[in-house]
């Protein structure tokens, strides 16, 4: 993604409607029994406000400090057509919030000395091997891959979406018939590099490259892998690469006036010049191949636990070593990962220049989303952990809606 769309990320507001809605449920939550009066205030009035102005159709919001709880709510309908109402143990399709954990399970097998940032990924792919347009074939490293630097791109960026579309070229969010990963990496080889690794930031398929990479180095296929380095020793029970109970997965709606549309089984969902091809039954698909960038679904209670587990150190996934890399600006703020100030960790955006963000988060912040409508964030520095889940795309990951709950956060927990 090249820096003007990763700042669209943040600022962009898709249209919205203010028309009435058809009387979303209530949390049966009771906030501001679980933290600061003020920020279950806040955050309880812009759920209300996005709801009624059918912004999002359903929403999990999550907020710790320091470890405890201070804010927690589901709101809105998990299914709007059958009234099914938003519950806290609803389950998401976590889109690009897979890459952070397929991320942290490379990291782990780095640690185990398995994997090393520096390997060539030719060493664990050999026919992986895509060129430059001069015909060059140059080296991409794991490194490359966690920093998004390879040179790899989406096909839902305008720029690259006739190249993708030609090679048949999967993004990971939509499910092809028959489609393996191997199958979609050698097509994704036969597109040209947008750049010399290691050159500059361009978001891409570079986690579901890393995903092949994690399922050799561990000698399992990738789910096998990602449960054994990181969901199992953390106890996510609800996250893996199929929904295992489809009563509890959320329908997936796109934005629209007046109100959101339900997805069908394919959606294109235009976004910047371009289009996100969404195939939301993936989620419930033995066939679809395991996707490390998008692949994933999960509860927000399993993502803030993961979370948690990163802000306090890593333990048990990751030593305090490792953790503290997460934090550390690998490409500069000049990639606006998330808009002005932001660079890139190894697993998500950072906040690397906090005065030219002009915002709360303090330097260091991890921050990032996922298509079907999520956004999450933790600041290390003032202990926050706050996870937003939605059904809405895009609504949920760079409308308005996530920079709203941050800043009611925020405004909540000033003295």
């Amino acid at each position: 993604m090249n820096p003007a769309i990763a700042s669209l990320l943040v600022a962009a507001s898709l249209g919205v409607s203010s028309a009435a809605p058809t009387s979303p449920p209530k949390s049966t939550a009771a906030p501001t029994a679980t933290g600061p009066a003020a920020v279950a205030r806040n955050l309880d009035a812009v759920i209300d406000q996005a709801l009624a102005e059918q912004r999002i159709v359903g929403t999990v919001v999550t907020v710790l400090r320091d470890g405890k709880v201070v804010y927690r709510r589901a709101a809105g309908f998990a299914d709007r057509e059958a009234k099914h109402p938003m519950r806290e143990d609803s389950v998401f399709r976590l889109a690009s919030m897979t890459k952070p954990l397929v991320s942290v399970a490379a990291l782990a097998l780095v640690e185990q000395g398995k994997l090393s940032l520096e390997d060539p990924i030719t060493k664990w792919l050999p026919d992986f091997r895509p060129k430059l347009s001069d015909g060059r074939e140059p080296v991409i490293t794991v490194k490359h891959l966690l920093t998004h630097t390879s040179g790899l791109t989406y096909g839902f960026q305008p720029q690259n979406e006739a190249a993708h579309e030609k090679a048949g070229v999967s993004d990971g969010l939509d499910e092809v018939a028959g489609l393996t990963l191997e199958e979609n990496l050698r097509r994704l080889a036969t597109v040209p590099l947008s750049s010399e690794p290691g050159q500059r930031w361009n978001y891409s398929l570079s986690t579901d490259v890393l995903g092949a990479v994690v399922s050799r180095a561990a000698g399992a296929p990738l789910p096998e892998a990602v449960a054994k380095l990181v969901t199992r020793p953390l106890g996510l029970k609800d996250t893996s690469f199929r929904a295992g109970d489809a009563s509890r997965l959320v329908a997936a709606y796109a934005d629209g006036k007046p109100t959101p549309t339900r997805m069908g089984r394919t959606q294109d969902v235009p976004l910047w010049g371009g289009k996100v091809r969404f195939s939301p039954g993936r989620a419930l698909s033995a066939e679809a191949y395991a996707s490390g960038g998008a692949g994933m679904v999960g509860t927000a209670a399993d993502y803030v636990k993961f979370l948690e587990a990163l802000r306090k150190g890593g333990a048990p996934v990751l030593k305090k070593a490792t953790v503290d890399k997460l934090g550390a600006v690998h490409v500069g703020p000049e990639s606006q990962t998330q808009g002005p100030g932001w660079g890139w960790g190894l697993i998500s955006a950072v906040l690397a220049d906090a005065e030219l963000a002009q915002g709360e988060q303090a330097q260091g912040t991890w921050q990032w989303g996922g298509a079907y409508g999520h956004n999450w964030f933790v600041d290390p520095r003032s202990g926050v952990t706050v996870v937003t889940l939605t059904n809405t795309a895009f609504e949920g990951m760079s409308g308005a809606f996530p920079g709203a709950v941050r800043d009611a956060v925020y405004a909540g927990l000033k003295p």
